[in-house]
């Protein structure tokens, strides 16, 4: 009997510690050639909309991954289903880039990041993968995903 209780208050430990832990973002992936990279959400990611001036704060982050990128590249842009769901779009330097999308993946070429035509300025570029609420052509963000795109070359 003393056994059962123990195996049962263990196993009940054990679930109380999993239901603490916090569920991760979902990832977004960059990949140019053969490298890649990888990042939770750089603001929200959880479902929850996110208020503009937190928005604009997340979009002045300097800590984020960055990729080196040649121009003749292609950039393969690809987001986990869970945000390809709510539908997605691909910003540069805060503006949209492309337009909303459900799909999981992604490509623009190289050039676009660096061409002063779609905004770019010097041999670097912030890429911003924005979530929204999955309502069409809304205006509310629940996530951001950001990269530092660095000209190769």
């Amino acid at each position: 009997m003393r056994r059962r209780r123990a195996v049962a208050a263990a196993v009940s430990a054990g679930l109380l510690v999993l239901s603490a832990c916090d569920k991760p973002t979902p990832l977004s992936t960059i990949t140019v050639g053969r490298s890649s990279v990888s990042t939770d959400a750089t603001c929200g990611g959880e479902g929850d909309t996110l208020k503009a001036a937190d928005l604009a704060k997340c979009l002045k982050d300097t800590d984020i991954k960055s990729i080196s990128v040649d121009p003749d590249e292609t950039v393969r842009f690809g987001v986990d289903p869970d945000i390809a769901d709510k539908r997605w779009t691909i910003l540069m330097n805060g503006q949209p880039l492309t337009d909303e999308s459900t799909k999981t993946y992604r490509t623009i070429p190289g050039s676009v990041f660096f061409n002063a035509q779609y905004g770019a300025q010097g041999d670097s570029t912030l890429v911003s993968i924005k979530a929204s609420d999955g309502k069409k052509d809304s205006q509310s963000v629940t996530g951001l995903w950001s990269f530092k795109l660095k000209k190769e070359g």
